[in-house]
């Protein structure tokens, strides 16, 4: 799998892109980057949250700015059911070349700076400023462009926030990395369903088992075995929506012990399979 690159323009007569997803994988891209700062508001649910070298979950929604360059993952990527998201996409440059020198804008500037690691806002902010996001959808193109600056005003001075890739310098991963991550992403995707030769997937990094299980934690900050764990996870719950046997999905998603799918399936949800199957019919 090639890396990614999403051309992204603004829409005609706006200076930046506003984007509302009401289905999950709505956009084409999975592992991508582009060269436009990004505003991600999800005003409900849970998903995987993959940023950089940063790998986590969010629960009950979620809200980023994110930097140019920064690969990320599709924040609907396995998500299952409802799914909502507005998306907002702007040059460094959308109000003018010299738009972040303005005295003014020292705050905004300085979040600006911060959004090249990934910032994930939690708290009041979240809800206040995401409620505000999702209201840019259905505004005027003036009152979108005040609305838009107070936001960006509001989170430059919010307290309520984590770094994602705090302590990272090599973040650059448009090159070799990418390349690397996505062989690894796309081999996962392919074959997830067999057993994994580790020493197959070493090699499409050009790794040595020890280098490469190194390597995958310090870009991912978890193991292997864990990725491959929490993918298959994703692909049973997908199937479960069916009316698949749990055992026809233990196997099809790639576990060859039920007892292990049941114990590894409880640790990723909090429920055993039935009583995940139970839920989605209520």
């Amino acid at each position: 799998m090639k890396p990614q690159f999403e051309k992204i323009e603004p829409e005609f007569g706006s200076s930046f892109r506003l984007v509302h997803h009401t289905e999950p994988d709505s956009c084409w891209v999975y592992w991508h980057y582009h060269p436009e700062y990004e505003i991600v508001y999800i005003p409900r649910g849970n998903g995987k949250r993959h940023i950089g070298h940063h790998v986590s979950t969010y629960r009950d929604g979620e809200l980023v700015f994110l930097g140019p360059n920064l690969p990320h993952l599709n924040f609907s990527h396995g998500v299952i059911g409802d799914f909502e998201e507005i998306v907002v996409q702007l040059r460094e440059d959308f109000l003018g070349r010299d738009f972040l020198e303005k005295p003014e804008l020292t705050a905004i500037r300085r979040l600006f700076d911060r959004a090249h690691l990934g910032i994930s806002f939690f708290g009041e902010t979240k809800e206040k400023i995401g409620q505000q996001v999702a209201s840019l959808v259905s505004l005027p193109p003036f009152e979108r462009m005040m609305q838009l600056l107070s936001i960006f005003q509001q989170l430059a001075v919010s307290t309520e926030y984590h770094i994602l890739n705090a302590g990272t310098h090599d973040l650059d991963l448009n090159g070799r990395e990418q390349d690397r991550i996505n062989r690894i992403y796309g081999f996962v995707e392919s074959h997830y369903a067999q057993p994994i030769d580790m020493q197959q997937v070493a090699s499409l990094a050009n790794m040595t088992v020890p280098a490469f299980c190194r390597y995958f934690k310090k870009m991912t900050q978890m193991t292997f075995t864990d990725f491959v764990n929490e993918f298959r996870i994703t692909q049973a719950r997908k199937l479960l929506t069916g009316d698949r046997p749990i055992g026809d999905v233990c196997f099809e998603s790639g576990f060859n012990n039920l007892s292990h799918f049941n114990k590894v399936f409880r640790q990723r949800t909090g429920q055993t399979p039935g009583a995940y199957r139970r839920a989605l019919a209520l």
